[in-house]
């Protein structure tokens, strides 16, 4: 699956909050956050389901890949999107190992595993 997702009981702003002090925790930075909803109602198109996107890295780690190969970029920063399914609350991501599988380069799926397993940590930790 390209994807990990869990559900959690938080409203989507405590969860929000939450998966950001937890990645704070594992030593991720939120670059910035995007209300989806808010951006497509700016744009005139009624979305309104909340769902909000949040691009999060860590610098050390993004180094290190960018090093291995720029094509990588790409792929960066990471996502975690915070969203409402229904009557419930989602965090998840799209899996960096799998992003990265595309490049077929066995030192980038490596570190990749490393990155998405911290992530995955952060997750858990923000349900």
């Amino acid at each position: 699956m390209f994807h990990y997702t869990v559900e959690t009981t938080k409203t989507l702003d405590e969860a929000t909050a939450a998966i950001e002090a937890s990645l704070k925790d594992h030593k991720f930075g939120v670059l910035w956050q995007l209300d989806l909803p808010a951006k497509l109602q700016e744009k005139g198109v009624d979305f309104t389901t909340p769902y909000r996107v949040l691009e999060v890295c860590n610098p050390v780690e993004a180094k290190r890949v960018l090093e291995q190969n720029l094509l990588v970029g790409y792929f960066l920063p990471c996502k975690i999107v915070v969203y409402q399914d229904g009557d419930t609350t989602k965090i998840g991501l799209p899996k960096p190992s799998a992003l990265m599988g595309v490049l077929q380069d066995p030192a980038l799926e490596s570190i990749a595993q490393g990155v998405e397993e911290t992530l995955i940590r952060a997750i858990e930790a923000a349900k």
